[in-house]
């Protein structure tokens, strides 16, 4: 079973993870990790903390000589921006607490983590549950994505929407999807691209935010993963859990999804073809490569949907918890649009499930012992 986890704050000295249940002999490219990092970094809309961090992984544990141990893996990620930080910040002694907060934003864990935890400074609450966490969960992803790669499993993602402009009409070409990244706002469009763009600018300037939606695409995955014995094994459940995880994401759909629910049965499923180079395999993929909650040879579709993000420059109404006084929310540093980034999350986030589906149907403690079993 692979898993992991995830600690730190926004704006603490570092960002850190485990990965437990990785098997042996996988070789890793450090630089491969990196480059995940940067691109989940990217993206027209993002803030000023973008031109301050630049993510790099610095590996603790579980790896020797750029091969993983079977043991588990530690690493940290460097908050630069914690040197800005230190005297508010610092685990020990708080020098400095003028970044105390008790105004919380709209949409945002603040209250209820204050709440929840009986905290009286919010800021205990926003350091964690920023979307900087998941950087950590790409740097996951791409170690995962690197153990993924010998069994010609791929994935992909591309920008559908941002605000009220989308695309036309869906694009399921993955070699077009492939170059997502050469576009601000991985959108594969370019006359739509435009459009985003300018979306962004005009909420940018209107001190507003904007959410939208992404397309995950996962290639090669083999028939079988996930189960339809329990309803906790269900690959599409464990999709959408994972998915919906992620800061801001409100909604989750795997192929048609949504639209399913107006199709009649003759026109949503997807028929049964067989032939002997390809086996068992579809003429189209409504199902979005997952049935009965298990993948079916296709590629898994997965549609997400982000909210824009809660912290606006032109702050909605709130209350401060000190006083019970009405005011107007705090404003912390932040994004305009962040759904060029979550794309990116979501891969690694997705391809991680399917790891570690695919470690339980073929698991195996090294990669040879798991390439063999995948052989037979």
């Amino acid at each position: 079973m692979l898993r992991y986890l995830t600690a730190g704050e926004s704006h603490g000295k570092y960002l850190s993870g485990i990965i437990e249940g990785f098997p042996s002999n996988v070789p890793i490219d450090v630089d491969k990790i990196n480059a995940d990092l940067k691109r989940r970094q990217m993206g027209y809309g993002r803030g000023d903390r973008m031109k301050i961090e630049q993510d790099r992984i610095e590996i603790l544990s579980g790896v020797r000589n750029s091969k993983t141990l079977g043991s588990p893996i530690a690493f940290l990620i460097q908050n630069r921006d914690y040197k800005n930080w230190e005297k508010y910040m610092d685990p020990i002694k708080i020098e400095d607490n003028s970044r105390k907060v008790t105004r919380p934003r709209p949409g945002h864990a603040d209250l209820c983590g204050a709440v929840k935890y009986n905290f009286a400074d919010i800021r205990n609450v926003l350091e964690r549950s920023s979307a900087r966490e998941t950087a950590v969960r790409v740097a996951i992803g791409s170690i995962v994505k690197q153990l993924t790669d010998y069994f010609y499993i791929d994935v992909m993602s591309h920008v559908t929407a941002i605000g009220n402009v989308s695309l036309e009409k869906n694009i399921w070409d993955v070699e077009k999807i492939k170059d997502a990244d050469k576009s601000p706002v991985r959108c594969i469009n370019k006359n739509t691209e435009d459009k985003m763009i300018n979306e962004i600018e005009k909420a940018k300037k209107a001190g507003d935010s904007l959410g939208g939606a992404f397309e995950i695409h996962i290639t090669g995955v083999p028939i079988g993963l996930g189960s339809y014995v329990h309803w906790d094994r269900k690959l599409d459940a464990k999709l959408a859990y994972s998915l919906m995880s992620i800061q801001g994401i409100k909604a989750v759909e795997i192929g048609e999804g949504f639209g399913s629910s107006r199709l009649k049965g003759s026109e949503m499923h997807d028929e049964i073809f067989y032939n002997p180079k390809k086996g068992y395999h579809r003429e189209t993929n409504r199902a979005g490569g997952i049935e009965g909650g298990m993948s079916n040879g296709e590629n898994i579709v997965i549609r997400c949907y982000m909210k824009p993000i809660p912290t606006l420059h032109k702050p909605l109404q709130s209350i401060d918890i000190e006083t019970k006084e009405s005011f107007i929310a705090t404003v912390e540093r932040s994004d305009t649009c962040a759904v060029p980034s979550a794309s990116v999350v979501g891969e690694m986030v997705a391809i991680t499930v399917i790891a570690d589906e695919f470690l339980r149907k073929y698991g195996g403690d090294s990669l040879e012992e798991i390439t063999k079993r995948w052989k037979e």
